[in-house]
């Protein structure tokens, strides 16, 4: 199993608790902490290019991937792929 099929099984299926303080723990390494949040929550038919740039050398790409498919995030770039590319991945596994 690949770490994102793990990790779409994981989402697919689990929930997290609102009170967990490591699920947000990779948070304070993201690069995208460091650089403007617009880009990764692009307008409707908007460029995604840009922040799926940054995270390819982010160092907590997979905790942020394995956050957004536990909260079922439905908007913005998380761990390099968008919300189409998430519900997909969750497909594919589910």
């Amino acid at each position: 199993m690949t770490e994102l099929t793990r990790l779409a099984a994981v989402g697919a299926g689990a929930t997290a608790s609102s009170g967990d303080d490591g699920l947000l723990a990779w948070q304070d390494q993201a690069l995208c902490a460091e650089t403007d949040p617009e880009a990764f929550f692009p307008e409707k038919g908007g460029s995604t290019r840009e922040a799926k740039r940054i995270c390819v050398g982010c160092e907590v790409k997979q905790e942020c991937l394995e956050y957004a498919l536990l909260q079922d995030e439905r908007f913005g770039i998380w761990g390099g792929l968008s919300e189409r590319e998430r519900r997909r991945l969750k497909r594919k596994v589910g």
